[in-house]
This record gives C-alpha cells, structure tokens and sequence, in this order.
C-alpha cells in the first residue's frame, strides 16, 4: 500500500512538472502598422504580447502617435508573452515655420528638397514659380516668405518667396580676357561674373593656338550685368589622337538672376576635372575644352547633373563648324 502510495504522488510530481515546463501557446502577429498607439497595445494585449515602443520623427505632422513599423511582421506566428518592437511617431523634427528672410535660395531650396526625400507628402514644399524683384540686395537673397516666421506647422505648408534679381541698374567691368589661354580665360571668368559665348576661328598671322585672340567688348568697358562678352579663340595646332577638342553648347533657360553652372570632364581613367564653374544668367553655354577621348562632359547647375556627353575620338579632321 505504502508503494502504491509513492507510485502515485510520483505520477503526479511528473504530471505537475510536465504542465510547468510546457511552451508557452503559439499566437499570430497582428498588424498594427498605420494605427494609433492605444489601438495597437489593445490587439497586442489580446494576443498576449506585449510591446516594446521606440520613437522616431517623421516627415508628416499627422502620423504623430501612430505605428510606423514593426517586428516580428504581421502574419508571424510567435509564442505568447513574446515581445513586439513598434516604431511609433513622434511627430516632425520642425514644429514652426523657419526664418529663411535674408537667405540664399538656392541653399533653402536644397534644404527643402533634403527634407521632403522619402515623405510620400512633404511637409513643405515650394510654390512655383517664385515671384523676383529688383533689389539692392544679392541676387537670389530671398526678400519676404509666406507663411511668416515662426508660425507653427500642423501640417503640409507650401512656401512662397519673393527673391532678389539684385539691383536693376547693375554693371560689371570688363576683365582682359584677350590673350589669355583657354584654361586661364575660363578660370577668370568664373571669377568675374560675366556672361560669355565662344566662338572659333583659325588662327592668323602670328597667333597662338588655344588663345583668346578676341573679345567685344574690350577689356575695362562697363557692362550691364546681362550683356554678353563676345570672345573669340583659336583651335589646337594638332591633336593627339588620344585627344578631343571641342566646342561644347547647351541651351540653358534665362534665370531671373545668374546661378552657378559647372562644366566637369570625367576622363576615361576616372578622374573629374572641372572645366568651368561660373554664375551663369542663361542663353546657349559654350565652352571650348580639350579633354581625353572618351571622356565624359557633365554639366551642372546648383549642383544638379542636367547634361552629359561623351566625346569620342575623331576619325579625321574636322572643320570648325563641326567643332
């Protein structure tokens, strides 16, 4: 009697044993994604799971306590009591309409541009196109905003400025150009502001190759700020048959004040050279370059790739129409 007694107190220790150690009931991941909070603690409780919460900004000021992510998935079968990580919003890393009065354009815009990336709806955003007048600050200073400053966001805003063109009388001094060689014209461009078109011609008389041999206007004339100096320059005397010389055009649209244009050439071994970088009003840029054949010339503007153009090797000789 006393053996059965133990027999059967033993059969009950495993059985007690057993039922503590089983695993724990299996449950499917609910989703939760795209719901407030509250709502998704509440089907997580039901499921037996409990969160674990971690806040992050978002790009929309309505997605403020809302699920953005989470892990395990939806669909996922896990054991009950497991722990669930929801990302949930914590709204817009900016609550109040910035101060972009006395700014630079082309820099807010670029700010703009940076923080609508990836937001399916921005929370702001530029009207188009920007309203200019002539001002006697910089060209591209941005002159009055709407909304004001400081005003708070609550949601999408859409940014109106009204931009200097600079001063309407404004006047530039002609650099000596005449002479120079092509790098070194194109280098004091850049630095004086004008605006250019290139022309070619053969070189006469005792004229060096790859020279500026003429500009209109001369050199110390007063300009204003959108008329065009005229150059002039000379072709290489002979090129290697590794090299291209070429005149390189493209139509830019007139801007409402010059903004900055960049000519670069990526040679075949991987290096980029720049050619030109000049604030540039508009109208069709030309620039003579010599480059390596195969290169690549890419043009730029406010840091934007708008055009590229491989420059293969010449077969023969070509005339300066075709340059």
């Amino acid at each position: 009697m006393a053996a059965g007694i133990l027999i059967f107190v033993g059969i009950i220790a495993l059985v007690i044993f057993f039922i503590a150690v089983r695993g724990a009931e299996q449950t499917m991941v609910p989703d939760v994604q795209g719901k407030e909070l509250t709502e998704a603690l509440l089907e997580l409780q039901v499921k037996e799971l409990y969160p674990r919460i971690q806040l992050r900004y978002s790009q929309n000021a309505y997605e403020r306590g809302y699920v953005l992510e989470q892990e395990p998935r939806p669909g996922n079968i896990v054991k009950a009591g497991r722990r669930v990580r929801l990302v949930v919003s914590q709204g817009v890393i900016i609550s109040k309409v910035e101060n972009y009065i006395g700014r630079d354009i082309s820099d807010v815009r670029m700010e703009i541009q940076t923080l609508a990336s990836g937001a399916a709806l921005p929370l702001l955003s530029l009207k188009e196109p920007l309203m200019y007048e002539f001002s006697t600050r910089p060209a591209g200073t941005i002159l009055v905003q709407r909304p004001e400053p400081e005003v708070d966001i609550s949601g999408p805003i859409q940014l109106e400025f009204v931009v200097s063109k600079g001063a309407e009388d404004a006047v530039l001094t002609v650099p000596q150009l005449a002479g120079l060689s092509i790098p070194a014209a194109l280098e004091r461009i850049g630095a004086s502001g004008i605006n250019f078109s290139f022309s070619l011609r053969a070189a006469q008389g005792q004229e060096k190759p790859e020279t500026v041999v003429a500009q209109q206007p001369e050199a110390n004339s007063t300009i204003n700020a959108d008329a065009v100096v005229q150059l002039t320059v000379t072709p290489p005397q002979k090129l290697n048959d590794d090299e291209v010389f070429k005149l390189f055009r493209y139509a830019i649209p007139t801007n409402p004040y010059p903004l900055a244009v960049r000519l670069e050439a990526q040679y075949p071994s991987g290096d980029r050279v720049r050619i030109i970088n000049v604030e540039y009003l508009g109208g069709v840029f030309t620039v003579p370059c010599k480059v390596p054949a195969g290169s690549i010339l890419i043009l730029s503007m406010m840091n934007r790739e708008i055009y590229r153009e491989t420059l293969n090797p010449q077969p023969e000789p070509l005339s300066l129409e075709q340059l």
